[in-house]
């Protein structure tokens, strides 16, 4: 029998602020068609004055444990995926572990951008099949609001706040890839590339959080050659193909990037999990919110074979094919 990291329980929590893309024709020369043809985004969730990361990640927690109908003490480690801490340290985790009422288990924080939850859940997985951990919660949260450039039109319109939690729990499979679970993961990332997507500002250079700076054009053509290729390599070390795939849950970025890693693959987008129109891009939070979306429309169920992939500043990128 072969160990596999099985999701039991999903669940995601978005800030009460809607904010539709009229809001920053007041202030930034743009529209609501401009914003659309470009991004697909037609609004974001914005957090509120004093919400923070680890309360967001609290609430999508609370949700995930309830499905799984666990309580936090059944949880023994806690991983969030952020580039938005509420704290330099301690961890956003940690945080997490008090606000859930848990008091065993372990948490710590993964620094991937916009990858980071497909790299918390490679930590989680290996955890689980090494027998370090029995029970996961993987988190990806983010308040991108707070490094926003509000004069840079061409980035501050793109991204949005929340938090996803999914729980992963040893289970017993066959070994092939009819299991559910994970069954494979792939990780890349090259510090070339750095300059595409960063922020100008940290704790060693200017002692401030920075801002956002991204270079759209070459990180689109990055991002959708790396995303298929990724996506290709997780699956084919599941020994799967494109055509098994019941649905794609992306990095919720930026829609034309969807469809053109859809496309590169070879799926139709009928097959693709979208919610960039609502959420805008969340950063780590964004697929663990689209499989919570995903699972609470009935679109995904128990059985379905997903791919997630992601990428960001880094660059980092990644893929990761479990079997829900």
């Amino acid at each position: 029998m072969t160990v596999r990291a099985v999701p039991t329980g999903i669940g995601h929590y978005l800030p009460e602020r809607v904010v539709e893309n009229s809001e920053f024709e007041k202030t930034l020369e743009t529209s609501d068609e401009w914003i659309k043809t470009r991004s697909g985004i037609e609004r974001r969730h914005f957090a509120a004055e004093g919400e923070t990361t680890s309360q967001m990640a609290v609430k999508a927690a609370e949700r995930a444990l309830a499905m799984a109908e666990l309580k936090p003490d059944d949880i023994d480690a806690v991983i969030v995926a952020t580039s938005t801490p509420d704290l330099t340290f301690p961890s956003v985790a940690t945080m997490v572990q008090e606000g859930l009422g848990m008091t065993r288990g372990f948490g710590y924080d993964v620094q991937a951008v916009c990858a980071g939850f497909i790299f918390a859940l490679a930590n989680a997985n290996g955890m689980i099949l090494s027998g370090q951990a029995e029970r996961v919660l993987v988190i990806g949260a983010e308040t991108f609001s707070r490094i926003m450039d509000w004069d840079d039109r061409a980035t501050c319109v793109l991204f949005g706040d929340g938090a996803g939690a999914l729980v992963l729990e040893a289970r017993t499979g066959s070994g092939n890839s009819s299991d559910r679970g994970i069954l494979s993961v792939d990780l890349n990332s090259d510090g070339r590339y750095r300059d595409m997507l960063y922020v100008d500002g940290g704790v060693s250079t200017s002692g401030t959080s920075g801002k956002l700076r991204m270079q759209g054009n070459p990180l689109f053509r990055q991002a959708v050659e790396k995303l298929a290729e990724t996506a290709h390599r997780a699956l084919d070390k599941a020994k799967l193909a494109a055509d098994d795939v019941a649905w794609i849950v992306p990095h919720q970025a930026n829609i034309r990037i969807i469809q053109g890693t859809a496309k590169k693959m070879g799926v139709p987008m009928e097959k693709v999990i979208v919610t960039v129109h609502n959420h805008g891009n969340t950063s780590a939070a964004s697929i663990p919110l689209a499989l919570s979306v995903g699972v609470s429309e009935g679109k995904i169920k128990t059985g379905d074979l997903l791919v997630a992939e992601a990428i960001g500043g880094g660059l980092a990128w990644g893929a990761v094919a479990l079997r829900w």
